[in-house]
């Protein structure tokens, strides 16, 4: 096992290769609300095809905090469409750049980024008509890299919210399945590892109001979904590391759900996302079989 000094290393390494891409301007950018964080980025698929593509909804991750947006994620949507699939890349509010006494920025807004992140949802459909007419919404897959695939594993959750929820929704979304990249997808599991220097708990409001909203946002409290859900985790991800994943896939299965998880040796948390590492080949191929 590397000691703490070469996982930091390695961490750092392939976190500068993976944001070493440039940016990929989007085909179009619609909104679904008034806030200028409210929008939607459009990409058509890179493949000549006849028919229709499958729709891939992105969502990124930076632990819910401002500084992290949806720019860096475009390197790998722009893979995603050069695979042949039709991406839309979200974007939601997150915490505030105004570091939380001293701690660095704060990490979500309650209920902001869930208001969001249901109301785009929502829209999807409507605007994908619009903007995108190459994607096949009947084929829509979910994905979301650490923060953002505990919002893609939410996002396929609503229907499961507790009765009164604001974001609750009377069916299941029309999804073929979610793919998590390194999820923050059990809130108790990453409150105990500190995941993100704390970012769970910045975003339910701290310790006093933990338990009550974790019903609300914890995708481990909200099982089953009865939608296809696959995880894609690096073991040596020190960032959302695997127990937190393995706690979310433990709890699917007492709650009778199979979850399927690829666990990648010698991978960490980044190349999921980075177009030039075999891992960012292999959430490929996970997205397409849930897509096809």
């Amino acid at each position: 096992m590397p000691d703490d000094a070469d996982a930091v290393a390695r961490d750092a390494a392939e976190a500068e290769a993976a944001f070493s891409h440039p940016a990929v301007t989007p085909d179009v950018t619609a909104a679904y609300g008034e806030h200028p964080d409210q929008v939607v980025d459009f990409y058509a698929p890179r493949t000549a095809t006849d028919a229709s593509a499958p729709l891939v909804v992105v969502l990124h991750g930076g632990a819910w905090r401002a500084p992290y947006d949806r720019v860096h994620l475009t390197p790998f949507v722009d893979f995603l469409a050069r695979r042949g699939f039709a991406v839309a890349n979200v974007e939601y509010r997150r915490g505030s750049s105004i570091p939380a006494q001293g701690d660095g920025p704060v990490a979500g807004r309650w209920p902001e980024t869930f208001d969001d992140v249901a109301a785009a949802f929502d829209a999807l459909p409507a605007l994908v008509r619009e903007h995108l007419p190459a994607a096949d919404i009947r084929r829509t897959v979910v994905t979301g890299h650490s923060a953002g695939g505990h919002l893609a594993l939410w996002a396929a959750a609503r229907h499961v919210l507790p009765e009164g929820s604001p974001w609750r929704t009377d069916r299941p979304a029309p999804l073929r399945g979610v793919v998590a990249l390194a999820p923050i997808a059990d809130f108790r599991a990453a409150r105990e590892l500190a995941v993100c220097s704390g970012a769970v708990l910045q975003l339910l409001g701290g310790e006093a109001k933990f338990e009550e909203r974790l019903p609300h946002a914890d995708p481990a409290e909200l099982l089953p979904t009865g939608i296809a859900t696959a995880i894609v985790q690096g073991r040596t991800d020190i960032v959302v590391p695997q127990a937190v994943a393995e706690a979310y896939a433990d709890a699917a299965a007492k709650a009778g759900e199979v979850v399927g998880f690829t666990l990648l040796d010698d991978v960490g948390h980044f190349p999921l996302i980075d177009p030039a590492a075999d891992a960012c080949a292999v959430v490929s191929e996970e997205i397409a079989q849930l897509a096809y």
